[in-house]
Parts: structure tokens; sequence; C-alpha cells
């Protein structure tokens, strides 16, 4: 009996000592916006403030860069779902080739018919992490891992990592111990309460789930996230382990529905209407975020969790429904949502927590592959054996030191399909590489390059791509090398089946 005793006590001693471990790992918050612009805030990301900065009301994003960091030339992909995966495997966008957005219904794709080009075969079945789904990318997830490192693993708001019927349609499959509000959908049915979150009483696929309570309260959809986070986020202190919470946020995605709390306010300050409800949306974010932040003073939590704030692509610059004239929204990027200009891949990205220097900011330019081992880093995982390979880089040096740049580093980007109906230039069908300052651009129905010095130019207005030749040239073979090497395809002719050509045989033929 009293070797039992000492034994159970020794297990006692142990199992507390390793819930005390498991409760000093720090807390992890992924703050995701959909579709907000690089300066769709109050908070400058740029070396000057723009208008934009001046119309929108974001305080708490504003308290947050004080405590923390911006980056001025923070980087995801076109549209959302290539984002979410690359953010969830530390895969660039090239190697796990979901390159669009996914549909709602497995094994039907979202790109619009073009009358020269065929989008390649990509995985339009999204994200899983088990064998045997056809078009899928079969990856270790960051949840997933978190979750095996003792965390509690919450996921809330807009999912779309896979179609129903495929296991991204539900987040839990991919390592969440909660799903609140996630399904294969991309954008709500509706932001209101008194539609019931749907676009209409039949809608089952657009409709966002799990939020009856908040329903009955009247909430918007932006409320019922947060308030829902935060009860799981409790859950989490209840079971004593950390806690990794990605609140994704279905704003500032179309429906541009009105938040009456902000309307009037942004409709006295000159906006439009479609321009005063987008207005209403970013301030509803912005009262998110602070929430989260008081919540975290409230129990004691601030000193030992991190928070990453960011949109999963530029800003929708369509008018309608924004304001004309269209592709201006994202001064002084060019273009938005769905182009590899500037204005559709630059994003607004804060990070603070334990260790993050304050009121500070970070001008290398990073990609949203580098999130992976960045957290990973926080998390201290080491050794992971991984399905995928890692395209990403941990920023953490970048961050500890203000003056270290890597002007030598490439980011790719590979949107070889057709986003929306619209046929015009720096909407899809392109591929894009930065090394330092420069951006080349290949567009893919034109058999173009443009060459851009991002430094000096960051409107995109001046192409120097056949005054810079020897750049031009080795742009482009170091973007066909990385396509390659990443088992990237490009479109096809309609008429012929060929393959379009790799960007270097474009430069080839643009210096004869």
């Amino acid at each position: 009996m009293q070797i039992r005793s000492i034994s159970i006590l020794i297990y006692f001693l142990c199992f507390q000592c390793i819930r005390s471990f498991a409760q000093e790992k720090p807390n992890i918050i992924i703050f995701l916006v959909d579709d907000m612009g690089w300066q769709d805030c109050s908070v400058p990301f740029w070396k000057e403030k723009t208008q934009s900065n001046y119309i929108y009301e974001t305080p708490n994003l504003e308290k947050l860069a004080l405590r923390g960091i911006k980056f001025s030339s923070a980087y995801t992909n076109s549209v959302c779902t290539p984002t979410r995966v690359s953010l969830m495997t530390g895969m660039n966008v090239a190697r796990h080739n979901v390159t669009n957005w996914t549909n709602v219904l497995k094994d039907k794709t979202t790109d619009y018919p073009d009358s020269i080009l065929n989008p390649p075969h990509w995985n339009i079945n999204g994200l899983s992490t088990v064998n045997g789904i056809n078009n899928t990318i079969v990856a270790n997830t960051l949840p997933q891992i978190l979750k095996k490192a003792g965390y509690y693993t919450i996921h809330c708001g807009k999912g779309h990592f896979g179609p129903y019927g495929t296991p991204g349609a539900n987040p839990r499959n991919i390592g969440f111990d909660e799903n609140i509000a996630g399904t294969a959908a991309g954008h709500p049915g509706s932001f209101l309460a008194e539609d019931g979150y749907k676009s209409n009483i039949n809608d089952t696929l657009w409709n966002v789930r799990d939020l009856d309570q908040y329903i009955k309260n009247g909430e918007f959809l932006t409320d019922a996230l947060t308030k829902a986070a935060i009860h799981s986020v409790e859950n989490a202190r209840q079971k004593k382990q950390p806690f990794f919470l990605y609140l994704s946020q279905y704003a500032v995605h179309l429906p541009f529905n009105k938040d009456k709390r902000y309307y009037e306010k942004y409709i006295k300050k000159g906006l439009n209407d479609a321009e005063a409800k987008y207005a209403g949306l970013i301030e509803g974010i912005d009262k998110s975020l602070g929430e989260i932040m008081q919540y975290l003073e409230k129990i004691g939590a601030t000193k030992n969790t991190y928070i990453l704030f960011l949109s999963d692509n530029g800003g929708l610059s369509l008018s309608p429904p924004r304001n004309p004239p269209a592709h201006r929204q994202n001064y002084p990027l060019k273009m938005g949502k769905g182009s590899l200009y500037e204005g559709g891949i630059r994003i607004p990205m804060i990070i603070a927590g334990p260790g993050i220097p304050t009121n500070q900011t970070r001008n290398q330019y990073i990609s949203v592959d580098d999130i992976f081992p960045t957290i990973l880093e926080w998390a201290d995982i080491k050794n992971i054996n991984l399905k995928q390979h890692l395209d990403g880089f941990s920023i953490n040096s970048w961050i500890e030191d203000k003056d270290k740049i890597n002007n030598e580093r490439a980011l790719i980007w590979h949107y070889p399909n057709n986003w929306t109906n619209i046929n015009l230039h720096g909407i899809s069908w392109q591929s894009a590489i930065r090394i330092g300052d420069w951006k080349l651009i290949y567009f893919h129905k034109e058999e173009k390059l443009e060459l851009y010095n991002i430094h000096k130019d960051i409107n995109e207005d001046f192409d120097i791509a056949l005054k810079m030749p020897e750049k031009l040239n080795s742009m482009a073979k170091q973007m066909t090398i990385i396509l390659k090497e990443r088992g990237a395809t490009l479109p096809t002719y309609k008429n012929t089946g060929r393959m379009i050509p790799w960007p270097d045989e474009i430069a080839d033929r643009m210096l004869k």
C-alpha cells in the first residue's frame, strides 16, 4: 500500500509539472480579417498618412501598433483560400497548388471561363490532413501541431479550407479542438442577426452556423464571433491549457451590410452608402480586436499572449460595389484583390506579445508563408517530421533586429486562374517575384513581363522592363527556376491545349 501511495504521489507531481509547463507556454492569437486593404485603418503602413488613414476610425489597432511592430511590407496571396492554406501549412502557393478560392461544392472549380486560356490542374478540393481525397494538398497543419504540443486550439469564424464533402470543410478535421462557424463558405450569407446570418431563408451553403444564441440577442456577426471566441478561451483556461485562437472574421468581405452603430457617422464624413457600410465593417473589426485585448488584460494574459493581426489579401477594389473609380481604393498601391500588383497582395500586419519590441516598424518584406515557422518558434516546438516542404522562414530575427534586412530573398506568387469575369489587365492570370526592391510580374494572357522598383515606384506606374534588360533577364530566370522547383504549372491555350511559355522564354522574346 505504501509503495502504491508513493507511485500515485509521483504520478500526481509529474502531472502537475507537465500542467505547469503547459501553462508557461505563450498563448497565440491569429486575428485574420477578410479583404482588408493595406491602408484601410487609421494606422499608416506607408511612409506618410493617406486619405484612407483619416477616414477609418480604428483606435484599437493604433493601441496594438503601440504595443508591438508594424510590418510595412507584409504579403499574402491575391485571393483568400490560397492564403489560408499557406498560413496553415507554411507552404507557398506554387507548391500547395490551391491557387484559387475553393467552391462550396466538391470537385467544382471556381475559375470563370476565358476565351483564350484554361487554368492548369489545381487542388480544387483544398486542404486535408489525410490521404485519399482527390485534388487536395495533404499536410501537417499549424493547429494539429500546436494541439499535439498541449495547446487548446480554437477556430472561430470563416474557414474556407475546402468544399463540403471534404475534410477541409470542417476545421476540426485539420486540428482544431473547437470549430465555431467555420464551413466551406468563403463569405457569410449576411452579417445581420435579423437575417439569421443567411442570404435567404433557405440558404444552406453560405449561412453562418453555430451562433443561434447570438442571433436571438440580435448581435452583428462580427460581435457574435468575438463573444464566441472569448467563451472558448474560457474553456481553455478551465482546462489549464495554453490556447491557440484563430479568430477569422468574415468582415470586411461582401455583403456590405449596414452596421447601424457606425453608418451615419461615415455618411456625415461624406462617404456614399457602400463606402459607409464598408467603413462600418472596418470599425466593427476594430471593436472586436479591442474586446479581445481587454479580455486578455482582464485575465492577466496580455504579457503571455502573442497577437498577430493581418488580412488574407489586398482590399477589394472593384466598382461596384466600391466607390468609383475602380482600382483606386488601395492608394498608393495599384489595383486590389485578384491582382498581383501591390494592391492585391500587400496587407496590414501587426505583431505584439512577449519579447516583441513596442511602437516600431519593420520594412523587411515577408510572406504569409512565414507565419507557420514563426509561430512554432513562439511555442518552442522543434524537430517536427512534416509531410510538407516548408517555404516560409521564421521572421523572429527581423522582429528582434530593426536594422536587419535580407534583400537576397525571393518571394513568389502564382495565380494561373481567372478570379472574375472581368477581362482587365492586372486581374487574374499572373505570376510574380520580388527580390529586394525589384518586382517582376508575368501576365499570362498578354505573354508580357513588367518590371518595377517597388522602393522608388510603389504605385507601379513605371514599367522599366526594357530599360533594365539584365535585371529583367535575371528575375525571369529566377521566377522560372522557383516555379519549376515547386511544381507549379501554367495555363494552357484553349485552341491548342499547349502550355503557355515560362517567364524566361518571354524575357528572351522581349529582349530580341
